[in-house]
């Protein structure tokens, strides 16, 4: 009766200290909560970019432990900073930065960007439950523009009342399918249109996708009826404009100038310019010549006969 009763008590006693264990002494519970802004990263990678993008991000901590957390960074194939992991306070909140990096003149798109923070020890202890958040974000690669233009035939001498299709070769050197104006530059219009030419440009608009090939634009001219006797030198500019570097507040325009050379009417085997320089050149020989003999006449004196006789 009495081993009875002892053990009744030592039960008793046993449940008595189990409910009095303080609630520090157990295992706390994990949480984590984090949160970025801004949520789309846009990324130049036009020439002289940085080529980077940023994001912060907050990773906060609703315990009253001290927290480590990992962070993981998940970028479609482009490359990030970011820091591996750290310590938070409990009641606490921790700022830090997301760093992406485009590759130089991408195409333009999107990728999409994942940040998650994990709990890895809580009270320095490894946590009874799995605790993490993500946050999802897309990088945007931005659109930019880059034209050149080339003279296929870049000096073109011509005969007066000539007709010619002139081509430019217009690369679209940018990272997105563009609309190029093309043209002829107003001074340059004028100018010919003055001496005598005229022009047509069967497009003005053309679309060309973002690719090495380039696209060829022709202009078309016909030279003055008339040249007159003297050769002349003309000069047509043409250019190509980016519509969407217009629409976005800086246009980028490049020229090519080629020199037209339109000759003069010559006789058949008969030169203006070198038939006038020998007609000069013959005159003042034969003029040296004939003064030469009259000074010779004046020199040289008649005698009747001999003197002395």
């Amino acid at each position: 009766m009495m081993k009875r009763a002892l053990f009744l008590l030592a039960l008793y006693l046993c449940s008595v200290m189990i409910v009095a264990v303080p609630a520090s002494a157990q295992t706390p519970t994990a949480a984590i909560s984090l949160s970025c802004a801004p949520i789309s990263i846009n990324i130049e990678v036009k020439p002289g970019s940085t080529y980077n993008g940023f994001t912060t991000c907050t990773a906060n901590n609703p315990t009253t432990y001290q927290e480590k957390i990992s962070i993981l960074v998940t970028s479609d194939g482009l490359a990030t900073a970011a820091p591996g992991d750290m310590y938070i306070g409990g009641n606490s909140e921790v700022d830090f930065q997301i760093s992406v990096r485009a590759t130089p003149y991408m195409v333009m798109q999107s990728r999409t960007l994942s940040v998650s923070a994990q709990v890895q020890e809580i009270n320095s202890l490894p946590p009874i439950n799995s605790a993490s958040s993500q946050n999802n974000m897309i990088v945007n690669i931005m659109q930019y523009s880059l034209v050149q233009v080339e003279a296929v035939e870049p000096f073109v001498q011509l005969m007066p009342k000539k007709d010619k299709n002139f081509e430019f070769k217009v690369y679209n050197l940018g990272n997105q399918i563009d609309f190029m104006k093309v043209g002829i530059t107003e001074s340059s219009r004028e100018t010919l249109e003055e001496a005598g030419f005229t022009i047509n440009l069967p497009a003005v608009k053309v679309q060309i996708d973002a690719i090495p090939t380039a696209t060829k634009v022709r202009v078309m001219a016909r030279t003055p009826k008339t040249q007159g006797w003297s050769d002349a030198y003309h000069v047509l500019d043409f250019y190509a404009e980016s519509e969407f570097a217009c629409n976005n507040g800086g246009c980028i325009r490049e020229s090519q100038m080629i020199t037209v050379y339109v000759r003069g009417v010559y006789l058949p085997g008969f030169e203006v310019v070198p038939a006038l320089s020998m007609v000069v050149l013959a005159a003042a020989v034969a003029g040296r010549r004939l003064t030469e003999n009259r000074d010779e006449e004046d020199d040289f004196v008649w005698y009747e006969s001999a003197p002395g006789l």
